[in-house]
Parts: structure tokens; sequence; C-alpha cells
């Protein structure tokens, strides 16, 4: 459920405003991340399950919540060790995929 109102949110948004793909998806990890940052989006995943662990507001709260760890071990540069460690395989694994599919795919003139 909370997959679906987020793409239909997503949605209107595309519709109704100027923003591009790109625009919507940086305000949501904007919005995953704030909700982070104040402790809402652990509240969200458990009324609404974890279907919204999966859309790209998640990964602004793991890179939130990855940040202020590292904060609390390293300091200041922990805060950008932690965002790598957390997130490092999923930013990989977009990187190799769309390396893999822009191989094999045919572009359109």
């Amino acid at each position: 459920m909370a997959v679906g109102l987020i793409c239909m949110i997503a949605s209107l948004i595309y519709d109704t405003t100027k923003f591009t793909p790109g625009h919507i998806t940086s305000l949501f990890v904007v919005i995953g991340g704030l909700l982070g940052i104040f402790g809402f989006y652990d509240v969200l995943m458990d009324k609404f399950g974890y279907g919204l662990g999966l859309p790209i507001t998640s990964f602004g709260n793991s890179l939130v919540k990855s940040a202020y760890e590292g904060f609390q071990e390293c300091g200041f540069f922990g805060l950008f060790r932690g965002m790598y460690v957390s997130t490092s395989a999923g930013i990989s694994g977009a990187i190799i995929l769309s390396f893999i599919t822009a191989l094999i795919a045919k572009p359109k003139d």
C-alpha cells in the first residue's frame, strides 16, 4: 500500500508541476532524509509496513541514519564514512546494472 501511495504522489507531482523525474526523485530522497532525522520514518514503517523500505525515500533515510551513526563513532569525518558504508552496495549495484543495460539496450535516435 505504501509503495502505491508514494507512486501516486509522484505521478500527481509530475502531472501538476513542471518537475522532471529527476526533481521528484531528489525530492523524495530529501523527504526520506528529513523524516529519518526527526524519527518519523521508523514510525511510518511500523504503521504502513516494510513496503516503505523499498522506494527511494528509504535511501534518504539510510543516508541520514548512517551519517549520524558514523558521526557518533568517528566525529566529523565519520559522517561521510557512515554514508558510504551503508549505501555503497546499492549504489554500486545501480551503476553496474545501468552499465549492463546500456550495453544491451539500443538508444533511440
